[in-house]
C-alpha cells in the first residue's frame, strides 16, 4: 500500500534529495493522516458515547489531535522548503524541526487531558456498556494505527523528516492507547469490573511519555547534535579517498533542515607539497561533496610531516603511549622542534568529554610523564580536544 501510494502521488518519487519531492512526500503523508484519523475519531466517538467509556472518548480525541498534527506535519514541511532569503541565508528547514516540536506539546496535552479525566473518573466512575462491536471497531483502529505508524516510519527515515517520525511515534502510542481501552471493555465485559479509569490513567502516561520522547528527539537537532557515525565515516572516507590527502579530523556538521548542511574538516596535507596544486584539489573535493552529499564543506589544509623518519618515530612513540593509556585518545597536527638539548613535541590530543577540569591536567601530566620516560629530552606541548563525534564512536 505505501509503494502504490508513492508511486501514485509523489512524483520523482525516487528523488529524495530535491526539495519539491520531499514536500510531495509530506503532503502525501499528511492527507493519508488527516483522512484516517478523524474517520477513528468519529468512529470511536460514536462508540464511547454508546458504552459510556472514558478511555475510548479520549481515545477518540487523541484521533483528533492527531488529524491536526498532521497538518500541522504539512505545514511544516511546505515551510521547510522556502527557499534562503537576506535573513535566513541557509534556509529554512529547521522550520521541520520546529513543526515535529508542536506534534510533541499536541500529544503531551492530549495525555495530560486523558490523565485529568482518568482520575476524575476513578473517584466518580460511571457504568459501562459492553457492546462486542465497540471491540471489534476499536480492534480495527489499531490495525489502522500500526499501518500509519510503519508509513510513517518507512517514509521519514526515506526522506529523512523528523516531523514524519515523530507521527509515527505518536500512532505507536495511539494504538497501545486503543489497545489499553480494548482491554478494559473486555475486563467489563467478561467479569463485570469497571476498570476504565484505572486503564485510563495507564494510557495516558504512555501518551505523554511518547510526547516527551519526540520532544527529546526533535529538540536535539535544533540545540545541536553529535555527528552522525555513519555520515562521519561517508565523509572522512570521501576526503582521504584523494589523491594528496594523508589524514582528516575535527568534522564539523552544522544541520540546517534534513536537506541543508554545512560542515568543516581538517585535511592533512604534505608539508612540501606544491601550494597551488593542493588548493585545487581542495577545491575539487569541496564541489564533489557539495554534488553527492549535498553538503556546502568547508576544508582547512593542516601540513603535516610524510618523509622526515625521525618525526615520524616520535609520533608513532607518542601514539603508542597514548595508546596504552587509553584506547580512545588520538592526536593530530604533530610537530618536531629539534632543539641541542630539548625535543618539543607540540600535538593536539583528541580525548574523551570524560576528561574535564583537573582531569585535563592530569592527563596532559601523565602523557607528558610517559613520554619522558622513553626519552628525558622530550618536552610535550599538548592542546586537549573533544571529539565531535558521539562518545560511543571513536575517530579514526
Amino acid at each position: 500500500m505505501t509503494e502504490f501510494l508513492v508511486k501514485r502521488f509523489v512524483k520523482n518519487y525516487d528523488r529524495v534529495e530535491e526539495a519539491q519531492v520531499r514536500t510531495a512526500y509530506g503532503a502525501m503523508a499528511s492527507m493519508v493522516g488527516i483522512g484516517c484519523n478523524i474517520l477513528l475519531f468519529l468512529a470511536k466517538m460514536a462508540i464511547g458515547l454508546l458504552a459510556n467509556s472514558i478511555s475510548v472518548m479520549a481515545d477518540a480525541f487523541n484521533n483528533l489531535s492527531d488529524a491536526a498534527s498532521s497538518i500541522v506535519g504539512f505545514v511544516g514541511v511546505k515551510m521547510a522548503q522556502k527557499p534562503a532569503d537576506d535573513d535566513h541565508p541557509f534556509g529554512h528547514g529547521r522550520i521541520e524541526y520546529i513543526a515535529a516540536f508542536i506534534v510533541a506539546f499536541l500529544v503531551l496535552q492530549v495525555g495530560f487531558s486523558l490523565f485529568t479525566g482518568s482520575v476524575e473518573k476513578l473517584f466518580h466512575p460511571d457504568d459501562l456498556t459492553f457492546k462486542w462491536v465497540s471491540v471489534l471497531v476499536l480492534g480495527l483502529s489499531v490495525g489502522v494505527k500500526l499501518w500509519l505508524s510503519l508509513f510513517n516510519r518507512r517514509l521519514g527515515k526515506r526522506i529523512n523528516s523528523k516531523v514524519m517520525l515523530a507521527t509515527s511515534a505518536d500512532a505507536l502510542g495511539d494504538a497501545a492507547a486503543t489497545s489499553a481501552a480494548i482491554f478494559s471493555m473486555l475486563v467489563y465485559g467478561i467479569f463485570g469490573w469497571n476498570i476504565d479509569a484505572v486503564v485510563g490513567l495507564a494510557v495516558s502516561v504512555v501518551v505523554m511519555l511518547a510526547g516527551i520522547n519526540i520532544a527529546r528527539d526533535t529538540l536535539a537537532p535544533l540545540i545541536g547534535e553529535a555527528i552522525d557515525p555513519e555520515l562521519y565515516e561517508q565523509i572522512t572516507n570521501f576526503v582521504e579517498g584523494f589523491d594528496g590527502i594523508v589524514g582528516t579530523h575535527d568534522l564539523i556538521v552544522h544541520n540546517y533542515g534534513p536537506s541543508k548542511s554545512m560542515a568543516s574538516i581538517h585535511a592533512e596535507v604534505p608539508n612540501d607539497c606544491d601550494l597551488e596544486e593542493t588548493h585545487e584539489i581542495i577545491d575539487r573535493i569541496e564541489r564533489e561533496a557539495a554534488r553527492r552529499f549535498g553538503l556546502l564543506l568547508v576544508i582547512h589544509m593542516d601540513p603535516v610531516e610524510t618523509h622526515d623518519q625521525r618525526v615520524l618515530e616520535f609520533k608513532a612513540m607518542v601514539e603508542d603511549v597514548i595508546e596504552k593509556m587509553d584506547s580512545r585518545l588520538s592526536i593530530h597536527d604533530f610537530r618536531m622542534v629539534d632543539g641541542r638539548e630539548n625535543i618539543n613535541l607540540i600535538f593536539d590530543l583528541v580525548a574523551p568529554r570524560e576528561y574535564k577540569g583537573a582531569d585535563v591536567g592530569k592527563l596532559k601530566a601523565e602523557v607528558s610523564s610517559q613520554v619522558r620516560r622513553r626519552d628525558k629530552r622530550c618536552i610535550c606541548v599538548i592542546t586537549v580536544e573533544n571529539s565531535f563525534l558521539s562518545e560511543n564512536h571513536h575517530e579514526k
